[in-house]
């Protein structure tokens, strides 16, 4: 086999690398669908627990590609329910996932990087700066303590944890393949939704991806002044750009769009902003999501009022564009939009 490959830690494989892994140790193609069973179904921590695994492969494994699994370091519970976790890797890095249950179903918000560099001046994550990506057992491994600790299974995911998901793209696709197939979770493609800040080569790279999850924008502001102030680390993604690759996405795939916009009070909330945000949704298969901004330690800025935030959502289903307001569950635990920060209660 390729010694370069050795001591990569086995949870690093996508689905279709761990074929090829298995076919170099000359095991029958059957095995990688047992490994990734074991590892996602099962959840074990030891290769010593895959009963069906020759002795000799188990020990080739442990050798050459360590298992590891993540440890709570820190968990909060809401007054709504929501948890949140800290989790800590192998390597000592600390990151946040939330798990969000209701009557029905339980939603896990995950992270697909340690920290985040867009650095978007309300949220809490950008703010810690960027440490590393995530590994593919890394974002799944989340949904596996959720479903864990609350006794129950997950069924819908939204990536909107830390981190920006299409800077880790190939990664976080090779996850969501795993979570989403029968050998894996098993969770619908719809039931998966994926949050970026508008990286246009992921978003185009995101419309081959042939199952159906669903594409959330972090919009903010559909004036460029103001959202290079709010996001200026993607100032290098112009609106007009997005416009287009949205566009695009949206004719390729069939599949509507979601804007989401943290509403800040006399920052984006305006009428001027209003009518930019009219102005950018015609012609786009879409669904604006309105959130008041959450509270932040130290933040210099404030959500916009509630009338104002149910003035908005009148004015756009006026024109025809489907909104909602985002109930933020979690915020009492800073575990919503915007608010995690690998912080221990």
């Amino acid at each position: 086999m390729n010694t370069s490959a050795t001591h990569k830690p086995i949870k690093s494989y996508s689905s279709q690398e761990l074929t090829e892994l298995l076919k170099s140790y000359r095991q029958p193609s059957y095995r990688a669908n047992q490994l990734v069973q074991w590892l996602y179904q099962r959840g074990v921590s030891s290769y010593d627990d895959m009963t069906d695994f020759p002795k000799a492969l188990r020990q080739q494994l442990a050798d050459n590609h360590p298992l590891f699994s993540p440890s709570i370091e820190d968990k909060q519970v809401s007054s709504d329910g929501t948890r949140k976790y800290l989790l800590s890797y192998h390597d000592g890095s600390l990151v946040e996932t939330v798990g969000i249950p209701s009557s029905e179903r339980l939603t896990v918000c995950f992270s697909t990087q340690i920290g985040c560099p867009m650095g978007c001046v309300f949220c809490a994550t950008g703010k810690e700066g960027f440490t590393r990506n995530l590994s593919v057992g890394e974002i799944i491994d989340q949904v596996l303590v959720v479903q864990s600790d609350f006794g129950k299974r997950v069924t819908n995911l939204v990536g909107m944890g830390q981190g920006e998901p299409f800077l880790n793209y190939d990664a976080v696709v090779a996850a969501l393949d795993i979570i989403n197939s029968k050998k894996g979770l098993g969770i619908g493609a719809r039931k998966i939704t994926l949050s970026t800040c508008g990286i246009l080569d992921g978003i185009r790279k995101f419309s081959e991806v042939r199952e159906q999850y669903t594409l959330a924008v972090s919009l903010h502001s559909a004036r460029q002044e103001v959202r290079d102030t709010i996001m200026p680390h993607v100032s290098s993604q112009p609106l007009n750009s997005l416009y287009k690759e949205l566009l695009s996405y949206i004719e390729k795939t069939k599949r509507r769009v979601t804007f989401e916009y943290t509403l800040i009070s006399g920052l984006n909330d305006r009428q001027v902003d209003l009518e930019a945000l009219l102005h950018y949704c015609r012609g786009l298969l879409c669904h604006v999501n309105l959130i008041r901004l959450n509270d932040t330690p130290n933040s210099l800025f404030h959500p916009s009022s509630e009338t104002t935030t149910h003035e908005w959502k009148e004015v756009l289903e006026r024109h025809g564009i489907e909104t909602t307001i985002r109930i933020s569950k979690g915020s009492d635990i800073f575990g919503a939009c915007g608010q995690l920060k690998n912080a221990r209660a």
